[in-house]
């Protein structure tokens, strides 16, 4: 618990801080970029004056210093307008604009929305306008915050990625070093009931009660292969999934309460699939377990198999509680359920046995609140495969 906790304020700390520095980047970048914009406006305005004094100079005049300042404007796209709006002249305006009327006017207009104009009094009190946009420094700079706040978002993506990545990975590992162990175990008893079974016989004990015990030692065999099988790739073999399909249906149905209606339906020729029973049978066994809870042990299941030309399609249906649209992706999430008891795996590992290990699909078919839910499981044809 302290060592999560401990987590939990690392990585607020992290998240807050980062915030931080990206606000006070931003506060400095918008500092700059206004004393940036004011110190271009001040050059425009010392343009425009100057401007001002060569027209009303005369020929003793010494304009050498107010040319010097006339040609200073390099970067700065600037249009002047007479009293009448008519353009007189324009600068660091690339020649295709400034050779078209239609495009000077427009590329006017653009200017008039960045920065209000500096109005220069010329000879016989004429009033012109200096109209003039960003310089292109000032254009990367406005935009600088934009790829900034780009670059931490990919950060803060990449980091998250990461994250849940190595979260997810150090659970498999976990669960999947859980479930080898948990085989191991169970294997030490079971080898000694099955050199127990073999005494029983000896000693002529009623040969039903030694079938009982036999069926249940071949349970536990069962459930230890799937258990040893978890995190490592199983082997798929050529099966006929009708067969397997009823061999764990038969066998659930055997062993669940007299008020559960179970019926199954499926085509009358063979389907082959590439496939691992074991993990299958698995699959199926949690389904049906799944259904048999949501109708509190009291209702009618059903197995339809159905096949096109390329995929084999099981439908698990329950006529329970059903689940609401928005939980249809929850439910398959590891540690998910809505019992008092159990661990939330049942679906988690379903879902992993057949869209990892079968390269198939497994989704809510459908599913109405208080009418029940369809599970639909896909898998690929055996005759499909390359």
């Amino acid at each position: 618990m302290i060592f999560t906790d401990e987590r939990n304020f690392a990585r607020w700390f992290i998240i807050i801080s980062s915030l931080l520095i990206v606000g006070l980047i931003l506060w400095n970048t918008s500092i700059f970029f206004e004393r940036l914009k004011q110190d271009e406006r001040e050059k425009m305005e010392i343009w425009a004056a100057a401007q001002a004094f060569l027209d009303k100079a005369d020929e003793d005049t010494d304009i050498a210093l107010t040319l010097q300042i006339l040609n200073k404007n390099t970067s700065i796209p600037t249009i002047w307008v007479d009293e009448n709006g008519k353009i007189i002249d324009g600068m660091n305006i690339s020649p295709e604009t400034r050779n078209s009327p239609e495009k000077l006017q427009d590329y006017l207009n653009l200017l008039k929305e960045e920065n209000e104009p500096i109005e220069m009094v010329l000879g016989k009190n004429q009033v012109h306008k200096i109209y003039y946009g960003d310089s292109p420094l000032l254009t990367k700079i406005k935009y600088y915050p934009i790829g900034l706040l780009l670059i931490i978002f990919l950060f803060i993506g990449v980091v998250y990625f990461f994250y849940t990545t190595t979260k997810s990975s150090e659970q498999n590992k976990l669960w999947a070093g859980m479930a080898k162990e948990t085989a191991h175990q169970i294997g030490t008893p079971l080898s000694s009931l099955i050199g127990w079974t073999e005494i029983l016989k000896e000693e002529n004990v009623n040969k039903s009660y030694i079938s009982e015990i036999e069926k249940d030692i071949e349970r536990l065999l069962t459930i230890t292969d799937r258990f040893s099988k978890i995190g490592s790739a199983p082997i798929l073999s050529k099966t006929e999934i009708i067969q397997a399909t009823k061999e764990s249906f038969t066998y659930l149905k055997s062993r669940s309460s007299d008020l559960i209606e179970f019926q199954i339906s499926t085509p009358y020729s063979p389907i082959y699939v590439n496939l691992n029973e074991t993990l299958y049978s698995w699959t199926i066994e949690n389904l049906v377990k799944n259904a048999m809870d949501a109708m509190r042990g009291k209702g009618k299941l059903s197995i339809e198999i159905k096949q096109d030309s390329n995929w084999v399609f099981i439908y698990i249906k329950d006529n329970g509680k059903g689940i609401s649209k928005s939980k249809h992706s929850l439910i398959f999430e590891p540690g998910y359920t809505s019992k008092k008891r159990g661990w939330g795996l049942g679906l988690s590992l379903a879902k992993r046995i057949i869209e990892e290990y079968h390269k198939g699909k497994i989704r809510v078919f459908q599913s109405e609140i208080n009418k029940g839910t369809t599970f639909q499981i896909t898998l690929k044809k055996f005759n499909t495969y390359s």
